[in-house]
């Protein structure tokens, strides 16, 4: 089975007839039949619930077209008087005891895993940096209307950017040195903030893409976020963003030699003859043994 991204997808259809029919084109065309976006759309569209149902349905249609291992071999003998009392008795006893009736129809496997996110590794000082710069763009567009007629506030973003470099290229990085580049940050994006606020007032928010808007309302959350931690002195905080771009990442945790904490969802499956099915999903960390009530 080929593991591809969206884009990879579309760019296997164009090429491959085989797909082209398979999606239901009746010839063969050269160019993307749709947007990589699309199969993104659609699986949002679709949700997570649906897409089990979906898999729920194929595994039950594999199941009934499977041929059973041990078929016994039809015989036109006719039973025996004392064969026909056995299974009669059969029947009477599971009559009496509805239990007897239930088999054991194997193993049930259970595990929970992550599907790690395709994000950067998370790090205070990464997550500031990549705000501050998102921030700066959005007063380069806010002030676009008025060049040469206001002033364009000044955001320092050399120095900010300066500042960080200082941090992130030192091998050997010290709480204090930490703490106080994110100190540094903090104030850019604070008066950043005061700045898109101030233009806001001359020039509309609606200047900004949809994605911008998200990116501003997301990143007055991490700042919230990180300057209640860089205050108190605390190392999380509750529902903690981890990526600007997807903030609805969290950490779990594994416990694994090469990565104790992972980014992504946590995935529990279940195993039952052999098909895979989806028990429960989440980004926010929870606990797989309540899939077992």
């Amino acid at each position: 089975m080929k593991t591809l991204s969206d884009r990879d997808t579309v760019e296997d259809i164009t090429e491959n007839p085989y797909m082209q029919y398979f999606i239901g084109l009746n010839a063969f065309v050269d160019k993307p039949p749709f947007n990589h976006s699309l199969i993104t759309h659609f699986r949002k569209w679709l949700g997570k619930d649906i897409i089990n149902e979906v898999n729920e349905l194929i595994t039950r249609q594999a199941e009934d077209t499977e041929e059973p291992e041990d078929r016994d071999v039809p015989d036109d003998t006719p039973p025996s008087d004392s064969e026909d009392s056995d299974v009669a008795g059969q029947e009477e006893e599971m009559k009496e005891d509805p239990s007897a009736e239930t088999k054991n129809s194997g193993k049930l496997i259970l595990d929970v895993t992550c599907t790690p996110s395709d994000i950067h590794y998370p790090t205070d000082p990464w997550l500031l940096n990549t705000t501050r710069k998102t921030l700066e763009e959005i007063i380069d567009v806010l002030h676009a209307p008025h060049t040469g007629i206001l002033k364009k506030p000044r955001s320092y973003r050399h120095n900010a950017r300066k500042s960080y470099l200082n941090i992130v290229k030192k091998k050997h990085k010290t709480a204090k040195m930490i703490r106080k580049g994110i100190g540094g940050q903090l104030r850019y994006i604070r008066r950043n903030l005061k700045n898109i606020m101030a233009l806001a007032e001359k020039s509309s928010l609606t200047l900004l893409s949809k994605r911008q808007y998200r990116n501003l309302l997301v990143s007055q959350e991490i700042y919230r976020q990180q300057l209640e931690m860089y205050k108190q002195g605390k190392r999380s905080v509750e529902d903690r963003i981890l990526s600007l771009h997807m903030p609805f990442i969290r950490p779990i945790v594994r416990g694994k030699t090469n990565a104790d904490v992972e980014f992504g969802v946590k995935l529990a499956i279940s195993v039952v003859g052999g098909f895979s099915y989806m028990e429960s999903l989440s980004f926010d960390a929870f606990n797989e043994s309540n899939t077992l009530m």
